[in-house]
């Protein structure tokens, strides 16, 4: 038998060991402006009535996204129960959720995403929805992996294929990700934080000449020839030091509009050049005829001039050749209302082919 006393009550914590109540730390003005204060946002269960609000003013709850087009991509789509398809790019899953009810009973999805930080998340908002892995399965890869993909889940080609170009409000609102114009946040634009050279390093060791080209084939800024000699070799630490500096060197008689649109066209050429996006559609839009079954449809999303270009011109080109039986004649705009609730929605076009 042990000789130690036997254990008394828990003593009552005194003012002095009691952990003391620390208040949420307040935010200037009458609404956050920080990603990090939005934190009714981020938990959209406890604070309906705000993010309700949020919606309602045309604007994108924190930390989520909302799905662009999506009644004109089930139209040219038509999943049908039994079917196999493939979201290539997964994102908040907002796709995802609509096209899977629409393959049951029978059919699969799987979903794609080269971000190993939102992939998990979005694995796990649509499991709570009771999709189980013999019907959605998640996979760690970009579009331009979708025939290594499909081969090892033992498929030779698909019923349903989308591709939504787009890059996902949550990287885009997040400071951290290195994506913001607005928000001061580490200047890196990596869709795979683990992979690849930040934006900032790209812009330290890059020449004059070759940011020119950049700007230019990227994102057709007109001043590109202006801007390159004093962005090129610079070391930017945060995506606002880039974004005054781009500022700075524009004209002063440009508006303030004009200003900012230059702001994002410099962005986005970086974050195409940091990502290899256009060599990562280029691929997968070689590679698309193969990964569909016949009569399989595939639509993708584009948001800017040299991603449309590349779609339009790979499915002409697969309608000459005979891989696809039919093709969009005219590219096709969100609706007026949908880019009224949601602005995000303005650059879009959506275009769709169908295999012979």
């Amino acid at each position: 038998m042990s000789d130690e006393p036997a254990p008394g009550p828990t003593p009552e914590p005194t003012p002095e060991t009691a952990t003391p109540h620390r208040r949420r730390q307040r935010y200037a003005g009458k609404n956050p402006r920080r990603f990090e204060d939005k934190y009714k946002e981020h938990d959209p269960a406890r604070y309906a009535e705000t993010v309700a609000k949020v919606i309602a003013s045309g604007k994108t709850v924190a930390g989520t996204h909302r799905p662009i087009m999506v009644e004109e991509i089930l139209e040219v789509l038509a999943p049908v129960p039994g079917e196999v398809a493939v979201d290539c790019t997964l994102g908040y899953g907002g796709h995802s959720r609509e096209l899977l009810p629409r393959l049951l009973p029978g059919g699969r999805l799987l979903g794609l995403d080269a971000d190993p930080v939102e992939l998990p998340k979005t694995e796990a908002r649509l499991r709570a929805l009771g999709h189980g892995p013999e019907v959605f399965t998640a996979h760690r890869s970009n579009f331009a992996g979708l025939p290594k993909v499909l081969a090892a889940a033992g498929l030779t080609g698909v019923d349903v294929i989308l591709a939504d170009l787009g890059v996902s409000s949550m990287q885009i609102d997040d400071p951290a990700r290195g994506f913001s114009v607005k928000l001061a946040g580490p200047l890196d634009m990596r869709m795979n934080p683990q992979r690849g050279a930040s934006a900032s390093a790209l812009l330290a060791g890059i020449a004059p000449a070759a940011l020119e080209q950049l700007l230019t084939d990227n994102a057709d800024e007109p001043r590109a020839a202006t801007l390159a000699p004093l962005l090129a070799g610079r070391s930017f630490a945060t995506t606002t030091a880039l974004a005054d500096a781009i500022r700075a060197a524009l004209p002063q008689r440009l508006d303030k509009e004009d200003a900012d649109l230059a702001v994002r066209r410099v962005f986005q050429a970086l974050r195409i050049a940091v990502n290899d996006e256009f060599s990562a559609l280029d691929t997968f839009l070689r590679n698309l005829p193969g990964c569909l079954r016949a009569g399989g449809r595939v639509a993708v999303l584009t948001f800017h001039s040299g991603e449309d270009r590349r779609v339009k011109k790979a499915f002409a080109a697969g309608l000459r050749d005979g891989l696809y039986a039919a093709i969009s004649e005219e590219v096709i705009r969100p609706t007026p209302a949908e880019c009224g609730s949601n602005p995000r929605a303005t650059p879009t076009k959506l275009r769709w082919a169908r295999r012979g």
